[in-house]
């Protein structure tokens, strides 16, 4: 399961952004290039593992952006984005994203109370944006009727499972190792 994306990990640069490790690779950065083949796995299992029972897909800025697109042209389900941009539109949500490695703001428009969504995005890792999101839409009214990343650095999901009540699904549990990234099992 999940080859192409297993050996997509195999030749990730790491770079380090203080004491936080960051890998980059097609699906969290956009680079060197994200394969067609390999967004389509992702997304194949995406399908095969998620309840996607809701009213429409939605993501964060920036890299979910690819995943939500290529599962909506799948699926046929709409998406919505979480954007870095203030907007000013009426009912605006405004919430801080702490990452590993930066803090910033995001914005929820067009979320309303009793929408069901389906979450997805790129890496869990510290759960800082993560952790943001889920709490505005609980805030807002929404029901979420499934979380999925594609990627999961070990350490912090079952504690962000156990705060925010919810259960989260990931394809690949991974790890930094020196300079490498290292595959430590499917996840789901």
């Amino acid at each position: 399961m999940l080859e192409r994306l297993k050996e997509s990990l195999e030749n990730c640069p790491v770079v380090d952004m203080g004491d936080y490790h960051y890998f980059i690779h097609p699906l969290t950065d956009g680079l060197p290039q994200v394969e067609p083949e390999l967004i389509n796995e992702v997304v194949d299992a995406v399908i095969e593992h998620a309840d996607l029972d809701c009213d429409y897909i939605l993501t964060a800025q920036s890299m979910g952006f690819p995943l939500a697109s290529a599962l909506s042209l799948k699926t046929g389900i709409p998406y919505k984005f979480i954007r870095k941009r203030k907007y000013g539109l009426e009912g605006e949500v405004s919430i801080s994203q702490i990452t590993g490695y930066s803090e910033s703001d995001m914005y929820i428009n067009f979320v309303e109370p009793g929408d069901r969504v389906f979450f997805i995005d790129d890496v869990l890792s510290t759960g800082g944006t993560l952790r943001a999101i889920i709490k505005a839409l609980d805030k807002i009214g929404v029901e979420i009727v499934d979380v999925m990343l594609i990627f999961e650095k070990v350490g912090v999901k079952e504690q962000l499972e156990n705060e925010l009540s919810i259960d989260i699904k990931t394809l690949l549990r991974v790890d930094m190792e020196g300079d490498k990234v290292k595959v430590l099992g499917d996840g789901i």
